[in-house]
């Protein structure tokens, strides 16, 4: 085990459900009656605005977790939401694909230099010759769209489709944020490690991280753990197999995990040196665009970030743009909030951190409502907290 680049904390956790203690460590009445004062203002109008059946929140302050939870993971039968329920993750999924890359860099199975035909000799010749492994983990590979066409069903139209892709940039020169890009990358480290790659992430990287109730095919044991989403019109719905959903948007996971996954990313507490160095890499910025840096899937900015460039940053207009490369890359940083968004259907996650203050928050919710309102949320909360 080895040390991460940030300060490591004490061990001791809060958790804090609806105001009740776990028998983990507590940090205190008065923390916890800040903690949940914060959380409620900022997500009860957010909940209300957007009908918004179920939500969990978990915070982290210096290690210490605080856990809140509103509402229904379904709605019939009618089913509490917990710190322990399973929701969606969308494109938050991408940030495992991410690690898995820069875990396979670490092992030296990979380079994120290597062109992805290097690794995938039956696209030799196509356009993914000049395409770096870095460029799909940055978006940047020459502009995929954001979803992979509905008519490539199974392995060999995929092959047939990435042979065809044409691109309409240069490698490294715009950002276009797509599923194809990081669904790629995830077969590229599959190949180079030598498994699936569902298997390599729920046998492997979630255990090594710490993650005990994280999947991307959820057990028959867990299916009753598993939240209901609920789509625009208030009908239950979860995530559709499809080509690259394991690696773009398959993840499903609950607030305890995802905290810990923050902490990970913060540097509390210890994990398996190679991947402390993987993540550590995942954090390193290599393109800006506006006022965000691109990292390996994560997206940062300067700490503090003003809220209009913040929301600006996760619009969707931020999604297809001309990058300018940074030229020596960005090394990790600690005062800088890094978040990510994610959905699918039925669902709207988020999460944000700010490695200097040590806070970090995870948002689940089982219903897709609108991102600035997310990111709104969470700057104000994250604001608040670290005061």
């Amino acid at each position: 085990m080895s040390k991460r680049p940030y300060p490591r904390l004490a061990a001791s956790i809060l958790a804090c459900a609806l105001g009740g203690l776990s028998n983990a460590h507590a940090a205190g009445p008065d923390q916890d009656a800040k903690v949940r004062q914060a959380v409620d203002a900022a997500m009860k109008p957010v909940i209300e605005h957007y009908a918004i059946p179920g939500l969990a929140i978990a915070v982290t302050i210096d290690g210490k977790r605080h856990f809140i939870e509103y509402g229904l993971a379904s709605k019939e039968p009618e089913i509490a939401v917990t710190r322990d329920t399973l929701f969606e993750l969308g494109s938050i999924s991408k940030t495992f694909t991410a690690t898995l890359a820069a875990y396979a860099e670490v092992e030296g199975k990979l380079s994120l230099k290597d062109s992805v035909s290097e690794h995938m000799p039956e696209l030799k010749g196509s356009a993914l010759d000049a395409v770096r492994l870095l460029d799909l983990a940055t978006h940047t590979a020459g502009g995929f769209p954001l979803q992979l066409p509905d008519e490539v069903k199974d392995q060999k139209q995929l092959i047939a489709y990435f042979r065809a892709w044409k691109p309409r940039f240069d490698p490294g020169m715009h950002r276009d944020y797509a599923n194809p890009s990081i669904g790629l990358l995830g077969m590229v480290t599959a190949k180079a490690m030598g498994a699936s790659y569902e298997t390599l992430v729920e046998r492997r990287l979630f255990p090594e991280l710490g993650l005990r109730r994280s999947y991307i095919s959820v057990p028959t044991t867990e299916l009753k753990s598993y939240a209901w989403g609920y789509n625009r019109d208030g009908k239950p719905v979860r995530v559709s197999p499809g080509m690259l959903a394991t690696e773009a948007y398959g993840v499903k996971s609950n607030a305890v995990d995802m905290i810990r996954f923050l902490e990970v990313n913060m540097g509390i507490g210890t994990v398996p040196g190679k991947l402390a160095r993987a993540v550590d890499a995942t954090h390193i910025g290599y393109f800006r665009s506006g006022g965000r840096i691109q990292d390996l899937i994560w997206e940062q900015y300067p700490y503090p970030v003003a809220l209009d460039d913040f929301v600006a940053g996760n619009s969707p207009k931020m999604n297809s743009g001309p990058v300018t490369a940074i030229d020596p890359p960005m090394a990790p940083r600690a005062d800088v909030i890094l978040n990510k968004t994610g959905s699918t259907n039925g669902f709207g996650a988020y999460v944000a951190y700010v490695p200097e203050k040590k806070i970090g928050i995870v948002m689940l919710a089982n219903k897709n409502y609108p991102n600035d309102a997310r990111v709104k949320a969470a700057h104000q909360l994250l604001s608040q907290l670290a005061e």
